[in-house]
């Protein structure tokens, strides 16, 4: 296994991680953000405002992306499993 090898192992899994993360992250990223500027705008501090639409949002995202993201985890796994004579040697 070269060190080559090793990288691309490695950048093809982090880029998997980047993907799901943003994935689940940004919508509740958004929401906040309009949740924000809503508060601002009318000057209410109610701390559930802020936070409960982005956990809903959050919930829903991952459970509409949860298939794309099993199958992306299900792809990588069979890549490494099925490489693993080449990867070794």
């Amino acid at each position: 296994m070269t060190t080559g090898m090793v990288l691309d192992l490695f950048g093809g899994a982090l880029w998997l991680v980047v993907l799901i993360v943003t994935v689940i992250v940004m919508p509740g990223l958004m929401v906040g953000l309009i949740v924000s500027i809503f508060q601002a705008a009318t000057q209410i501090n109610e701390q559930m405002l802020s936070f409960l639409p982005r956990l809903i949002v959050t919930l829903l995202a991952l459970m509409a992306s949860g298939p794309w993201i099993v199958n992306q985890l299900m792809e990588q796994f069979n890549f490494m499993f099925t490489n693993i004579p080449r990867l070794i040697g």
